[in-house]
This record gives C-alpha cells, sequence and structure tokens, in this order.
C-alpha cells in the first residue's frame, strides 16, 4: 500500500502542476494532440515475429516476478532484508516492462501507431520511475549482500527492519521526484512539428528531439539526474561487489569459493548489461547517438533484463527453489507419497 499510495500521490501531483502550468501558459501548451511509435521496425512481415517474441517475454517477466513476490510473502524463511528488497525488486522490474510492451503489442496488433499526447508523458513519467527505482534498489541489495558478508555480526543491526524501510522509502521517494522533475519540465515544451517518434515507446531522448521549444534546461536536468541514477549506484555495486570478492578469496574451501563466484559473477552479468545500455543512451552526447543501436539498448535495459532477473536472483538460490515449490505444493505432494 505505501508502494502505490507514493506512486499515485506523485502522479496527482503531476497532473494537478501541469494542468496549473498550462493554464497560466498558454503559449507553452502543445499543439501535437498524439504522436506516432514507429516501433522497433516498419516492415510489415516482421510485425506478427515482433509481436510473439515480445509477448512471451513479457509473460516470462511478469509471471516470474509475480511468483517471486508470491513466495517471499508466504514463506516465513525469506521475511529477511534481502529477499524484502528482491520482492520489491521483482515488483519494479514487473511494472518497468508493462509500462513500455503493452502498449508495443497494442499498437502492432491493431496496426495503430499512435499514442494521446497525455498518454505519452504518462508512459514516459512511468518509465523513469519504474527505471531509477530499479537502479537503486540494485544498490541497495549489492550493499545488504556486503553487509552480509564482509560484517555479518553487525548485520542485524546495520540492516535492521526500521532500516530496511527507510532505504526502501528512500528509493521511492528520490525515483518519483526525479520522474516528476522531468515529466514537468517536459510537460512545458511545445511540439509543433513533427510528431514522429522513431522508438518503441516514449522515451525523453526522442520527445526532447521533436520538440521546437528551447530543450537546454530538460538536457541538461536530464544529465545531471541521469548521472546521479545510473553512476551511484553503479559505484556501491562496484565497491561492494570488490570487498565481497575480497572476502570470499579468502574463504578456505575451494567449492564454497566456487560457488560464491558463481552467483557473484551471474548477478553482475545482469547488472552490467542493464547498467551498460543505459549508460550508452543517456550519458553520451546526443549527437552519438543511433537510431537503431539506440532501441536495441532499450530492449535490452526494459525488456530482457526484467526477464532475466528471476532466474538470476531466484532461481538458482535454493532457498528460493524451496519456497517455490511449496508454493505450488510440491513438497507436500511429495511427502504424501502422491
Amino acid at each position: 500500500m505505501y508502494h502505490l499510495s507514493t506512486y499515485f500521490l506523485s502522479l496527482s501531483v503531476f497532473f494537478l502542476l501541469s494542468r496549473r502550468s498550462s493554464d497560466m501558459d498558454r503559449s507553452n501548451q502543445s499543439s501535437v494532440s498524439e504522436f506516432l511509435l514507429l516501433g522497433l521496425s516498419e516492415k510489415l512481415d516482421q510485425q506478427p515475429l515482433l509481436f510473439g517474441i515480445f509477448l512471451a517475454m513479457y509473460l516470462v517477466t511478469v509471471v516470474g516476478n509475480m511468483l517471486i513476490i508470491l513466495a517471499i510473502r508466504f514463506d516465513l524463511h525469506l521475511h529477511t532484508p534481502m529477499y524484502f528488497f528482491l520482492s520489491n525488486l521483482s515488483f519494479a522490474d514487473a511494472c518497468f516492462s508493462t509500462t513500455t510492451v503493452p502498449k508495443m503489442l497494442v499498437n502492432i496488433q491493431t496496426h495503430s501507431q499512435t499514442i494521446p499526447y497525455g498518454e505519452c508523458l504518462a508512459q514516459m513519467h512511468f518509465f523513469m520511475t519504474f527505471g531509477a527505482l530499479d537502479d537503486f534498489l540494485l544498490g541497495v541489495m549489492a550493499y545488504d549482500r556486503f553487509v552480509a558478508i564482509c560484517r555479518p555480526l553487525h548485520y542485524p543491526t546495520v540492516m535492521s527492519p526500521l532500516v530496511c524501510v527507510l532505504l526502501l522509502a528512500a528509493c521511492w521517494i528520490f525515483t518519483n521526484l526525479a520522474a516528476l522533475l522531468h515529466t514537468l519540465l517536459m510537460a512545458r515544451l511545445s511540439f509543433c512539428a513533427s510528431n514522429t517518434i522513431h522508438h518503441f515507446f516514449c522515451d525523453i531522448l526522442p520527445l526532447l528531439q521533436l520538440s521546437c521549444s528551447e530543450t537546454s534546461t530538460n538536457q541538461i536536468a536530464l544529465f545531471l539526474v541521469c548521472s546521479m541514477i545510473l553512476t551511484g549506484p553503479l559505484s556501491l555495486i562496484i565497491l561492494s561487489y570488490a570487498r565481497i570478492i575480497t572476502t570470499i578469496l579468502r574463504v578456505p574451501s575451494a567449492s564454497g569459493r566456487q560457488k560464491a563466484f558463481s552467483t557473484c559473477g551471474s548477478h553482475l552479468t545482469v547488472v552490467f548489461l542493464f547498467y551498460g545500455t543505459a549508460i550508452g543512451v543517456y550519458l553520451y552526447p546526443p549527437s552519438s547517438h543511433l537510431g537503431e543501436k539506440e532501441k536495441v539498448a532499450a530492449v535490452f535495459y526494459t525488456v530482457v533484463t526484467p526477464m532475466l532477473n528471476p532466474f538470476v536472483y531466484s532461481l538458482r538460490n535454493s532457498d528460493m527453489k524451496t519456497a517455490l515449490r511449496g508454493l505450488f505444493g510440491i513438497n507436500t505432494l511429495s511427502s504424501q507419497g502422491l
């Protein structure tokens, strides 16, 4: 309930302020009532294939992340800080993909490329909120693992339930404020020329390229906020895992080291896949952006990474496997000899 109340509060503030801004200054009101999303490919023969692939990936993402949330919710052994943050990451991943993929699937199925102006801004707002939330949760989870492995005696105090709630609240508040800032800055721009977006969702960079207003303020704010959102958690992840790896090397058991390195390696693969593509899109100079490369990078951090997270963070974990079996009653059936 806290997540939803914070989220809808920020959305309500956005609509109230944007409406007031449009009433006070009609000169900045957009003359464009809708945009055209060209999608990943304009070739008609590729549309059925794209629809099938992205529908399957979206279903795996949503079902996988929802199963993780349910398993953690109903297994008392998983009511720990690590799984508390994992359940929130799963929620953010499911919502992150939901902001972009369903609209793309509807456009392919209906052969319509239009998206209303208000819906486009709302999609951009939700996309930035859950994308930034993913960033911060990955950083917090890396810090949680650092404390658990490198400072085990202090773990109950450092990662107490109150601290976990405060960390989660800080992630939600900062990401909502960052998304609200960019949405309000975008709402003040005018779109009086082309309304064609060469992307499969309403991202901030393609919209800035379409605007016929002065966008220097938006670009500066985008660079500063994205620098904090992307490089801040990434630095925390790198530092945390560097200390974790140093600690693992001191483990006398070769099998223990191998298991730990396998887990860390899979986690870091997904982290760098997400951050590498996102940084390549949002922190490079605008002149270096290539349309097709930008679309491919966006597919990785909006669709592929949220789909992989359930497998990397959960299905490779024995505790999660046990919880999932318990969720489906497999253990009960086995114990009854069925």
